[in-house]
């Protein structure tokens, strides 16, 4: 689903993979456990398998892993970004809303805005 939206030739999947895949360390409540330190830690495997790819950005599927790798690639100089998988799929079918858009870059700001 996700090269479909992307377009294959954009799609770069992390290794390991799929059920084999590394935890971010952001869910299970970690991002509001108050242990910041120790989740910022945890989470750089994640932060070096998304660092491997040499993707330009990363997709995540949860609002925890979402705020956990956003914060991961700011503490550990990832300069990735980092997207919804939702968000995503609402610019495909072009009902994205024009305020669910502030937090994403210039490249994807005006893609398929709904109405026009």
């Amino acid at each position: 689903m996700v090269k479909s939206v992307v377009g294959e030739e954009n799609f770069i999947d992390m290794t390991p993979n799929k059920s084999n895949n590394y935890c971010c360390g952001g869910g299970g409540g970690a991002l509001q456990s108050g242990y910041k330190s120790q989740r910022l830690q945890y989470g750089l495997v994640k932060d070096k398998q998304i660092k491997a790819t040499g993707a330009d950005c990363c997709i995540a599927a949860c609002h925890n892993c979402h705020s956990q790798i956003h914060e991961l690639s700011t503490h550990y100089g990832g300069n990735y970004s980092v997207v919804h998988l939702w968000t995503l799929l609402c610019l495909s079918l072009g009902i994205l809303g024009e305020n669910e858009r502030t937090y994403l870059g210039d490249d994807l700001k005006e893609v398929a805005v709904y109405g026009a």
